[in-house]
């Protein structure tokens, strides 16, 4: 396809563009597919300026989404695995053992390590929050604990979920886009990962000493007893979700594995927890709703099904497409060359790749895009300088995924305040671990032995 090359004053004003459209999307509270599908017509509509046709251009849009068709069926199966751990007790049996767990331990840290075990499982740091983390805010009302510290605490465990969990459309969408398996990344990750969670968990230790638990364990005591009223409660059925996690870590491809998880828990739903087999297809699709005697929990254990993550498919096809124009017809590739010219080491590559995942995050407001564009277009620097691309991966996991819920204007932080009454700028500097995860990130990189050929191999 010869065509005549996008000069820089269309690929900025297509950029603006873009930014300002996802960004009305935002301000005025619709999806951001809207946002998406307009900067895609928008584009389109200078790509015709430069003599492209409405055929090459549909050719190119389709191309990119084919290419990541698989990605669309996982975040639907990922909506119907949601539903189906409330509906089997996982997530009840979890938050149980969890609160039983917290009692006598320092209020804080527990907090930390439970979220993040939760959010392994659960895969989404939104859906995290919104289930067992509404709760531990309630509970944590009981404890003295301001509810910003708190609340930076949830978040920090919760968007582990976004950065490594096997479930995670968003982690999927990194492993995709850089042609990298879970258990390689997963390897590469533990030098930064594990630092990150121990330093995180030693601040949370510290500051939970100023609390006191000896007061507020009636608000434990109240959660669980109202999970024992609605669900059978095992421990094998928390360790339910175990089997991903394994499968995963083994190297098991991710839908297989994801539908071995969403059949066990179909299963439990039905003999276990006595759930009809209508009941449990309506769960799958339109999404899962507590019917418990405590209205507080109802409130807590719901999820979308299958049918609220359409909107999440469409906004991840809407980014797909058009970081597939960018790609594509050549015109963002002037702009990372110029970004990585100067680039000559691994540490200086991994600098960049923070700095791009990050500033994309920024400025879209969302995580997609900031997986996209470098996940895409930085892997042939990564195989110039001989760095394996679990690095690229582990790198926008660490940086652009994690940072989302610090800015105010960003779609996660704006979720959260709705959820929680509780701004940005109140909680972000509590969540340690998402704005320490860069910097460790950072650090770790100039501790690279240069002449390695392939660092994953090393690992």
């Amino acid at each position: 396809m010869n065509k005549k090359s996008i000069s820089k004053i269309h690929f900025y004003i297509i950029v603006a563009a873009s930014i300002i459209l996802i960004s009305a999307c935002i301000t005025i509270k619709i999806s951001l597919a809207y946002g998406f599908l307009s900067s895609i017509i928008f584009t389109s509509t200078i790509l015709i300026k430069y003599k492209y046709t409405v055929k090459d251009i549909t050719v190119l849009l389709f191309s990119g989404l084919k290419e990541a068709w698989m990605l669309y069926v996982l975040i639907l199966l990922i909506g119907a695995a949601a539903s189906v751990w409330m509906a089997s007790g996982v997530v009840p049996s979890l938050m149980y053992y969890g609160f039983e767990y917290m009692k006598n331990m320092n209020f804080l840290l527990a907090t930390f390590l439970i979220v993040s075990l939760v959010s392994i499982f659960m895969g989404t740091a939104i859906g995290t929050v919104s289930t067992i983390g509404i709760a531990l805010l309630g509970v944590g009302k009981g404890f003295g604990v301001p509810a910003p510290i708190l609340l930076g605490v949830i978040i920090s465990g919760a968007f582990i979920a976004d950065k490594m969990s096997p479930i995670s459309g968003l982690f999927n969408l990194t492993l995709t886009t850089t042609k990298r398996s879970y258990k390689q990344v997963m390897t590469a990750m533990l030098p930064t990962f594990i630092p990150l969670f121990l330093i995180t968990a030693l601040v949370y230790y510290l500051i939970g000493r100023n609390f006191s638990i000896s007061t507020g364990s009636e608000n434990l005591i109240y959660y669980q007893n109202a999970i024992l009223d609605g669900f059978k409660i095992s421990p094998f059925i928390a360790l339910l979700p175990v089997i991903i996690l394994v499968m995963s870590l083994l190297g098991s491809k991710t839908i297989p594995t994801i539908l071995i998880g969403l059949l066990a828990g179909c299963l439990v739903s039905v003999f276990s927890q006595h759930m009809s087999l209508a009941s449990l297809i309506k769960s799958l699709f339109f999404g899962y709703h507590g019917s418990t005697a405590s209205t507080e929990l109802n409130k807590i254990l719901i999820s979308g099904g299958i049918k609220s993550m359409v909107e999440v498919v469409l906004i991840v096809m809407g980014a797909v497409s058009l970081t597939s124009l960018f790609e594509k017809t050549g015109m963002i590739a002037p702009l990372i060359e110029k970004l990585t010219s100067g680039v000559r080491t691994k540490r200086q590559l991994i600098f960049k790749t923070a700095l791009i995942s990050s500033f994309l995050t920024i400025i879209t407001c969302d995580q997609t895009v900031g997986i996209l564009l470098p996940g895409r277009l930085l892997q042939d620097k990564y195989n110039e300088l001989g760095v394996d691309t679990t690095l690229l991966a582990r790198t926008i996991s660490d940086t652009g995924t994690i940072i989302a819920p610090l800015m105010v204007w960003n779609i996660n932080a704006l979720i959260l305040k709705s959820l929680t009454g509780i701004s940005a700028t109140s909680y972000a500097p509590f969540a340690v671990l998402c704005y320490l995860s860069p910097i460790i990130t950072i650090i770790v990189s100039y501790r690279l032995k240069e002449k390695q050929k392939s660092v994953a191999e090393t690992l």
